[in-house]
């Protein structure tokens, strides 16, 4: 059995988590825990919200401690009730540290991560991709999948390949995390310069190896610029798609997948991303 954990925020629960988060679990009859970051230090009320007749009202902020309180709790129970309804085996985790370092202490116990990609836990707007997010990608020591504000089913599959380990690696976590999409059309993307020779770095290799798990996968060479060739091709084909990355390192391990090119996706694509580091 595969441990998948959904982080959530209690104060602006993330439909789209739940219902990617089921679906998943389902589908591998994996446990999901259901990860409810509780910081001290994020409510959903501000200094102002705090202010009476005569400064800070103890009154005021009593009140709106119990309405969080209140308002996570019924978080927790959406989420119980529909693993109930769903027949699923599930844990709660009410975890009451600072969010990132709770969010990366549960990586470590995990076999997949699965966020929001708008999540920031806290009361600001953040724009894609949050800090939270980029953090929490820069230490994650599990796969993460960054899913949309929009449930989707996934009825193709994109794997990214630019000939490195970590892309291969990111493959290999996949396949081992979601086997029961083998049977989606699956395309492997990869981009040359256009001074190399057009071909797959190590093609035969490749080839032999995704055959082995995707026997019918399609195969995209494109020419020119990584990042700009990516990113105008993924536009106008990851509809209802699922795309899988190399890696998400500070300083960057492959080539393409460093983290300005996972930023750049995630800003550019409403899709599911599947982000392994090697």
């Amino acid at each position: 059995m595969k441990k998948i954990s959904a982080v959530f925020d209690g104060l602006k629960f993330a439909d789209n988590t739940l219902a990617y988060a089921i679906k998943l679990a389902e589908s591998s009859k994996a446990l999901l825990s259901g990860i409810f970051l509780e910081s001290f230090l994020y409510n959903s009320y501000t200094l102002t919200d705090l202010i009476g007749k005569h400064g800070v009202s103890q009154v005021k902020m009593k009140h709106l401690l119990e309405k969080d309180k209140e308002t996570r709790l019924k978080s927790a129970s959406t989420f119980e009730q529909a693993c109930k309804k769903a027949h699923l085996n599930y844990t709660l985790h009410h975890d009451p540290g600072l969010a990132i370092p709770e969010a990366l202490k549960e990586s470590i116990y995990s076999d997949l991560l699965l966020i929001s990609s708008g999540e920031t836990f806290s009361h600001l707007p953040g724009q894609s991709p949050t800090y939270f997010i980029r953090e929490l990608l820069a230490g994650a020591q599990c796969p993460v999948l960054i899913v949309p504000r929009e449930y989707r089913e996934i009825e193709k599959v994109m794997l990214l390949y630019d000939g490195k380990p970590a892309a291969v690696y990111a493959i290999k976590m996949f396949n081992y995390m979601m086997p029961w999409l083998r049977s989606k059309t699956t395309e492997v993307v990869s981009v040359t310069a256009i001074s190399d020779t057009a071909e797959l770095p190590d093609e035969v290799l490749v080839k032999e190896f995704i055959t082995c798990h995707y026997p019918a996968a399609s195969y995209t060479l494109l020419t020119g610029n990584p990042e700009d060739e990516l990113l105008t091709y993924l536009k106008g084909n990851n509809k209802n798609s699922l795309v899988v990355l190399g890696a998400y390192q500070r300083g960057g391990v492959s080539r393409w997948f460093k983290s300005s090119m996972a930023d750049h996706l995630m800003k550019a694509i409403d899709a599911p991303l599947f982000i392994a580091h090697h």
